[in-house]
């Protein structure tokens, strides 16, 4: 016999106690006789009506918690066969862009020392790392012929001079004579006026006369010659000196020897020999190619991070210092300088760098992973669930790639959850199980 079978005996034999008792009443109030039952009888009918009330609720309850767990269990066995998929919120950029592009660190001033004297270095003073200031020696070279040229050049020079002051005796003794000239053909000249002598010998004299007068404009050309000569002689002189100066090679500006590219007794020759090479590295410039469809947020003035890969975690700020203001025909990108401060030297010359050109906007853009989109045959789209939790393929329109990110112009609103990795799966009307990316 079951429990409930049980039970439902027991509340029977209650009922049928319960009959006798009423009608044993009935009977002894027609006889006159009043009924009052004992204490014990009143706690055996409370406990028989409990028990009465109990059976009653469980026989309705179980039934109704056994109908519920099977719509649970059927509701989970519907949500189970829904596939989980990995959902994101659609939100906006930062107010500041962003424009990550590779770039070239350059020193901002370089330049190569060539030998302008032809010789051989005689002392090195200085090799590559090596610190320099302006005008500080770095090799000299040894020419001893250049010594003999400025010797000959110099006593060359005393030759001129001694010419001028040859022309110039010259020219005082030309002048004396012209005035001696002069003298006798005025004497001559009266003579003849006054018929004393003749006409011949007075034109002899005035032709010596003029004779005497263009040796002297003659001599006083040659004194004009002779100083010529002597301001030619000082420059070769000078030339030579100078020359002679370039056997000291020293530093044109402060900075640090990047190549050394001669030794001690080596032949160098003027203008062909490449010595050292010297570059200032308190401040670099970073060269970078910046696509057409950014070139017009890049302005002079704005801030730029700078890093590179040697030293990870460390950023160095910059600034824009020009732009060509022209886009290469070839590559369609604009060339930007960026100037970053090396106090310290961290930052060498040659290096490969990540420039961060920052700008500020109004509107920032819409921003989702790259691996949101789908690229199929119908355009770009994405997978948007809804709340009732059903997928809608939406088209959208992409701005800028920022590889693992894109920026949408239109197509998607601000809050709305997309599939972060959809797969091939992923169709219209799909019924989903939404779960939030974890966020790393």
């Amino acid at each position: 016999m079951t429990p409930e079978e049980k039970l439902l005996k027991e509340n029977e034999e209650l009922r049928r106690q319960l009959s006798e008792l009423r009608a044993g009443a009935h009977g002894a109030a027609a006889s006159g006789k009043v009924w009052h039952p004992s204490a014990i009888t009143i706690w055996a009918i409370f406990l028989g009506v409990v028990v009465l009330i109990l059976v009653a609720f469980l026989a309705g309850y179980i039934p109704l918690q056994k109908r519920r767990a099977v719509i649970a269990g059927e509701a989970h066995e519907q949500e189970s066969a829904r596939p989980r998929v990995e959902v994101i919120e659609v939100g906006r950029a930062s107010g500041k862009s962003e424009l990550e592009l590779p770039g070239n660190i350059q020193a901002i001033t370089e330049a190569p020392i060539l030998a302008r004297a032809d010789g051989y270095i005689l002392r090195r003073l200085v090799d590559i790392g090596d610190r320099v200031d302006g005008g500080q020696l770095l090799a000299e070279i040894e020419a001893p012929e250049m010594q003999e040229q400025v010797r000959q050049a110099k006593a060359s020079l005393q030759l001129t001079k001694a010419a001028v002051d040859q022309a110039l005796a010259n020219y005082e003794q030309g002048k004396s004579d012209t005035e001696l000239a002069k003298v006798t053909a005025d004497r001559w000249k009266n003579l003849a006026a006054r018929g004393v002598v003749s006409r011949q010998e007075n034109d002899t004299y005035q032709a010596q006369y003029q004779s005497h007068k263009s040796a002297l404009d003659s001599l006083e050309k040659a004194i004009g010659v002779q100083r010529g000569n002597v301001a030619a002689a000082e420059a070769n002189v000078a030339r030579l000196e100078r020359m002679q100066s370039y056997l000291q090679v020293k530093a044109p500006f402060a900075g640090v020897i990047t190549l050394r590219n001669v030794d001690v007794g080596a032949l160098v020759n003027a203008g062909s020999t490449l010595l050292f090479r010297i570059a200032q590295t308190g401040t670099l410039r970073t060269y970078v190619n910046v696509p057409q469809t950014q070139s017009s947020v890049v302005k002079v003035g704005q801030p730029a991070r700078l890093s590179v890969t040697n030293l990870p975690g460390r950023e160095f700020s910059g600034t824009v210092a020009r732009t060509a203001n022209a886009l290469d025909p070839a590559s369609r990108t604009l060339l930007v300088e960026v100037h970053v401060p090396n106090p310290d030297g961290a930052l060498l010359p040659g290096m490969y760098a990540r420039v961060d050109l920052i700008s500020p906007r109004t509107n920032a853009p819409l921003l989702i992973p790259s691996d949101a989109m789908i690229s199929r045959g119908e355009g770009t789209e994405v997978a948007v669930v809804a709340p009732d939790r059903t997928v809608h393929l939406r088209k959208i329109e992409v701005g800028r790639d920022y590889g693992d990110r894109l920026e949408v112009i239109n197509g998607l609103r601000e809050g709305e959850s997309i599939i972060a990795n959809p797969s091939d799966t992923a169709r219209e009307g799909l019924e989903v199980q939404p779960v939030p990316v974890r966020k790393q």
